[in-house]
């Protein structure tokens, strides 16, 4: 297994939590970030569909319990484990994706995975989570951050990404190229 991990931007620069491992053939995303909100709180925010909704990307009406299953954008979603309030995951599409908490002082550290086996789309797939996450603390505080804003810097951690696991960031770029031509 190796451990690639982006250090943090400096100088107001955006600040990246992912880490890339590979084991065997699947590419491991790990996100870790340390909140100053109770594991409760985060459980709440992680599993409970409306609050889910205000952050991440689709989210679904689940309890969540183990073996739910549901179709989402097209693709299988199938709740796999569920430990209140520590550890939630589900296979979307075939591919691992799990959060789990742990308190840490006042607040708690919230680890998000994502196991998939295409390489070369980690930048860009590692910039989409980052990009999500980055609306969780807000959020909590009870503000909103727009998706359209929480975006605004995905090039930019795009090309971070990019460099610090070595991968091309063309696939990326033509991805954002595209989305930017289909807004148009």
């Amino acid at each position: 297994m190796t451990n690639q991990k982006p250090e943090n931007a400096t100088e107001g620069g955006p600040v990246i939590h992912g880490t890339l491992e590979m084991l065997e053939d699947q590419v491991y995303l790990r996100f870790e970030l340390n909140l100053d909100h109770a594991v409760e709180s985060v459980w709440r925010a992680v599993s409970v569909p409306d609050e889910l909704r205000r952050w991440f990307p689709g989210a679904v009406d689940w309890t969540p319990e183990s073996g739910e299953t549901f179709e989402a954008g097209g693709a299988l979603l199938e709740v796999t484990e569920v430990d209140v309030p520590h550890h939630l995951a589900w296979t979307y599409a075939g591919q691992l994706q799990s959060f789990e908490l742990v308190d840490v002082g006042d607040g708690c550290r919230l680890t998000f995975v994502h196991v998939f086996d295409d390489l070369p789309l980690a930048a860009q797939t590692a910039a989409g989570w980052e990009s999500y996450l980055m609306r969780l603390d807000p959020h909590l505080r009870g503000e909103h951050l727009t998706e359209a804003n929480a975006h605004g810097q995905w090039a930019e951690i795009h090309e971070l990404y990019a460099e610090r696991f070595g991968v091309d960031p063309e696939p990326g770029r033509k991805f954002a190229e595209a989305l930017r031509s289909a807004e148009s």
